[in-house]
């Protein structure tokens, strides 16, 4: 799975809640994803502090990154970048929303 890919589908309702984490960038418990993201230890680190929703969010923020770097994910230089934003927007300073945000609703 790439770092800007969404995980797999909502969870059945047979695994829906089974397992939340406390999310570094809304501070609170909410649903994780159901299995790292990566294979390496920022996979591991984000599949045990992000949750779905800001796994979501990391999705739209990758893809402006992506554009206005004009980065092409195949290349392995490009690569370090995303994984360089991807860091900051989970564990950088100032990775948590601010108190009482509210995501913008989406267009249906």
């Amino acid at each position: 799975m790439g770092c800007c890919s969404t995980p797999p589908g909502p969870p059945t309702p047979e695994t829906a809640g089974q397992r939340t984490v406390f999310c570094v960038k809304f501070q609170r418990e909410m649903p994780g994803l159901d299995e790292p993201p990566f294979d390496t230890e920022l996979g591991r680190r984000i599949y045990e502090n992000v949750s779905q929703e800001a796994w979501k969010m990391w999705g739209e923020y990758c893809k402006m990154v992506l554009n206005e770097y004009r980065l092409n994910p195949a290349n392995p230089k490009d690569q370090e970048v995303l994984v360089k934003h991807l860091e900051d927007f989970f564990f950088g300073e100032g990775a948590a929303l601010p108190p009482g945000y509210v995501p913008p609703k989406t267009k249906a």
